[in-house]
C-alpha cells in the first residue's frame, strides 16, 4: 500500500529528532536571523535540509513552506502544500530545554489535512489526520471538558494575562508556559491544559499541525478575533490563536478585549 501523507509525516517527524537530538546540549552553531527574527541553529538547517529532501521526493507536486526556507511563491498555486517548522521552540533547544519541537503539516486548498507534532527528548509524538482523530503514540487523546474561563487553565506568554488584554475583571485563570507553541496546542488536544491563545501574529508553521491536532481531539481552534483558520496565505501569519477545549473556546473569547 502507498505511504499515506499522515504515515509520511510521522515517518518524517521522527527522522527530524534522530538528526536534531545529537546537537542538543552539545553547543551548536548559532546565528541570529536580524529583523527580530530571533535565532537559528546548525540543527535547524539540518532538520529543514532533510525534511525538504524527504518530503519533496515522496510528494513532488506539493508546495513549500518553511521558517528556515526562503519563501517560493510557487507554493501559492500549490493545491497541497508542506507547512514546516524544523524546530519550534529554537530559544529553548539553545537553552539545552526539553519542551521543544518538530512540527509538519500538509494542507490542502487552505485547510490543514495532515499534522505531525514530535517532542524528541520526550519521545511524545502526536498526530491527526482530517476526520480521523487525534492521538499522543499511537493512543486517542481528547480535550478537557473545561467550561469556566475563571477555573481554567491557559498555555499563554506573560504579556496576556495584563489586564488590558482583557474585559473587566479579568478572569482568574492559571497561567502555565511552555517555549513551542506547537506543543501548547498539542497540551490543550491531550487536555493536559484547557486553552492556549497568543495574541500576536503567529506564523502559519507555527500552529499549522498543532490546529488539527486540537480540532481533531474535540477542540477549537480560531483566531484570537473568533475567525476560522486558513493557511498557505501570500503572507503567512495568522492573527493570533486561540484554542481551546469545546465548551470554553467561546467563554473565553468573550472576555478577550
Amino acid at each position: 500500500m502507498p505511504e499515506t501523507d499522515l504515515e509520511l509525516l510521522v515517518r518524517a517527524a521522527r527522522e527530524a529528532g534522530g538528526i536534531a537530538r545529537p546537537h542538543w546540549r552539545s553547543d551548536p552553531r548559532t546565528w541570529d536571523k536580524g529583523d527580530g527574527a530571533g535565532p537559528v541553529t546548525e540543527a535547524d538547517l539540518a532538520v529543514n535540509a532533510h525534511l525538504h529532501a524527504l518530503l519533496g521526493a515522496a510528494r513532488p507536486g506539493y508546495g513549500w513552506l518553511s521558517e528556515e526556507s526562503e519563501d517560493d511563491p510557487a507554493r501559492l498555486s500549490a493545491e497541497r502544500v508542506f507547512i514546516v517548522d524544523p524546530i519550534d521552540g529554537t530559544r529553548a533547544f539553545i537553552a539545552g530545554e526539553t519542551a521543544w519541537s518538530h512540527s509538519l503539516a500538509v494542507a490542502e486548498n487552505g485547510r490543514i489535512t495532515t499534522a505531525a507534532v514530535y517532542l524528541p527528548v520526550a519521545d511524545k509524538l502526536y498526530a491527526a489526520a482530517a476526520g480521523q482523530g487525534a492521538t499522543l503514540n499511537g493512543a486517542p487523546i481528547r480535550t478537557s471538558a473545561a467550561t469556566d474561563p475563571e477555573t481554567a487553565t491557559l498555555l499563554a506568554s506573560r504579556p496576556v494575562v495584563h489586564p488590558d488584554r482583557w474585559r473587566a475583571p479579568m478572569p482568574t485563570f492559571a497561567r502555565h508556559f511552555r517555549p513551542s507553541l506547537a506543543y501548547r496546542l498539542c497540551l490543550v488536544a491531550e487536555g493536559r491544559f484547557d486553552a492556549m491563545l497568543a495574541l500576536r501574529p503567529t506564523w502559519e508553521w507555527d500552529v499549522a499541525a498543532g490546529t488539527l491536532i486540537v480540532t481533531e481531539a474535540g477542540g477549537t481552534a480560531t483566531s484570537r478575533t473568533g475567525a476560522p483558520l486558513t493557511f498557505n496565505a501570500r503572507h503567512p501569519q495568522i492573527d493570533g490563536t486561540l484554542a481551546a477545549a469545546p465548551a470554553l473556546h467561546a467563554p473565553l473569547l468573550s472576555r478577550l478585549a
